[in-house]
């Protein structure tokens, strides 16, 4: 051909594009599925900021990296050391993040590495600040360990990791991800050690299901100590075999006259290993010598004029006593705490004192001593409410300030520790103003920033921080009768007694607090707490319950 390329070399020219073109197409191909398989294994991520988070109580140390971590079909939890107790941790946060993940992650306990997209839990020197309950979240894009001096430690770890991921992580049935948490380093330890809340389960009783709901509650937010209110006027709510009769009679009614109810001590045991395995102690209190009208109606020997009261459903205070000089009284008294401490291993039994108007100031100080005698006789401390502090205490003793200061500086001044409770801060059965549903309001109505500001070290001159234990925020049940009516006067001012107990004050502030807190509603929801809905927060909540 004249003019122009044979046909044989077009033939060559346009196959030779042909395959350079299906090179081209297979290269993009090729890269896409790359940037897919980064992107679907969490090799690569958008920048984000550890230091933005929504984490209560809020930690003591956070340090950005700016990338992301990814969880994903592959990851595992991984138990450096293989103990019961680890693995046990290990299987604890598979079980609070497969259900919504759907991951399957499993627990692993054989020495091997982890790799990418793992979660690591290990017992290591992460310093002497971290104490006992402290803990080290390092997150890298590779993979995220939890390390602690301490298993309590670790446990801590794994609540802020649930709270690091989104709320949908509550859910109980899978959800759609991803499930992604920022990079970075986050140190951090509590400021006291005692970081508790107190159920009346007198007044209203509450079943074993109820208050293992609520210490699942509680340990959310790093509470350590359950107080439990076992005995009052209107109900005896514990077990005690060689004296039936209390839960036989004394037990079967409860305010506004309802059926009432008790704990076997088999039941009893059932909760203290429940808070055990959440690293919540439980303390026991049988309140005396006032407040004992359900004793006093089972036992008439016990009440002074040696006659049966009749079983009371009201809610008036102060009107019961035992007999302070029997003999009797004090055998029933080394019975109950005898059984009693035999069935808690925690280092306190709590012995009431408050309110007991009925008895003589002399007597009510003969009682109060004689009955710290028959406490420690079983390796016990004394925990009591202010007004024991009239008494002679023993060493170690504590003393729980609810109502007068004046009695925990008395208290102090015998070497006693102080418990901070002040009905005016920290009494969750106060309503939150004139609306609330339930609760009552002699100490004042407590909104949530109300309970929030306050410094325990710094509300009572004379309470020092060395002085104090720990705080406690106290739930009595006159006005409440199930789970329902409990979190409405619970939450949200749980997480904030949490947040005083844990954060030290100075990096503390209502207003970034509620931030924090509002990003919560959403959380409790998929928790299924039913909250009060302050309109001191902007809440964020589920979408279909806006």
């Amino acid at each position: 051909m004249q003019n122009g390329m044979s046909a044989d070399r077009r033939s060559g020219r346009v196959t030779e594009q042909f395959l350079t073109n299906m090179k081209s197409r297979h290269l993009i191909t090729v890269i896409m599925t790359f940037v897919a398989l980064i992107s679907l294994t969490g090799c690569t991520s958008e920048p984000t900021d550890l230091t933005v988070n929504s984490i209560i109580p809020k930690p003591v140390f956070v340090e950005a990296a700016g990338g992301t971590f990814r969880l994903t079909p592959h990851s595992d939890i991984y138990v450096q050391d293989g103990s019961e107790e680890m693995v046990r941790l290990g299987n604890y946060l598979a079980d609070r993040l497969n259900p919504a993940t759907g991951l399957g992650m499993e627990v692993i306990s054989s020495g091997a590495e982890p790799g990418r997209g793992d979660i690591l839990l290990s017992l290591a020197d992460v310093g002497e600040e971290l104490g006992d309950e402290g803990y080290e979240l390092n997150v890298s894009e590779k993979g995220l360990s939890v390390k602690a001096n301490k298993p309590a430690g670790i446990f801590y770890g794994i609540q802020t990791l649930r709270q690091l991921l989104p709320a949908r992580i509550e859910f109980a049935t899978a959800q759609e991800g991803p499930w992604e948490i920022a990079t970075g380093t986050i140190r951090d330890y509590p400021l006291y050690s005692y970081r508790g809340a107190m159920r009346d389960v007198a007044r209203h009783f509450f079943s074993v299901e109820d208050i293992r709901i609520f210490i699942d509650q509680m340990a959310a937010y790093k509470m350590n100590v359950l107080h439990l209110h076992l005995t009052d006027d209107q109900g005896w709510r514990i077990e005690i075999k060689s004296w039936p009769n209390l839960t036989e009679h004394g037990a079967k009614t409860e305010v506004g006259g309802g059926e009432g109810g008790f704990y076997t001590q088999e039941q009893y045991s059932d909760i203290v290993s429940y808070a055990q395995e959440r690293y919540v102690t439980v303390i026991p209190e049988i309140d005396m010598p006032g407040h004992t009208n359900a004793a006093l109606a089972s036992y008439p020997c016990l009440n002074t004029d040696g006659k049966a009261t009749e079983l009371y459903t009201g809610i008036n205070v102060g009107f019961s006593t035992l007999n302070t000089r029997s003999d009797v009284t004090y055998k029933f008294v080394d019975d109950v705490i005898r059984e009693l401490a035999a069935l808690t291993p925690g280092p306190f039994i709590h012995i009431g004192g408050d309110e007991s108007h009925s008895t003589k100031l002399n007597d009510y100080v003969y009682f109060v001593n004689k009955v710290q005698d028959i406490v420690t006789s079983y390796g016990k401390r004394i925990l009591g409410w202010d007004e024991i502090a009239h008494a002679t205490l023993k060493p170690n003793s504590v003393v729980q300030y609810w109502a007068r200061a004046g009695n925990a500086v008395k208290g102090i001044e015998q070497g006693a520790r102080v418990l901070m409770s002040p009905s005016k801060y920290a009494y969750i059965d106060m309503q939150y103003d004139s609306t609330s549903i339930y609760g009552l309001h002699w100490a004042g109505y407590i909104e949530v920033d109300h309970g929030y500001n306050w410094d325990p070290a710094t509300l009572v001159p004379e309470i020092k921080k060395e002085n104090i234990i720990g705080i406690e925020a106290p739930l009595w049940a006159e006005t409440v009768s199930d789970r329902a009516e409990a979190e409405y006067l619970l939450f949200p001012r749980l997480p904030g007694y949490a947040e005083i107990g844990w954060t030290p004050a100075e990096m503390r502030s209502w207003d970034e607090y509620k931030v924090r807190l509002a990003d919560h509603g959403e959380r409790m929801q998929v928790m299924d707490i039913g909250f009060f809905p302050s309109g001191k927060v902007d809440w964020k909540l589920l979408e279909q319950e806006q």
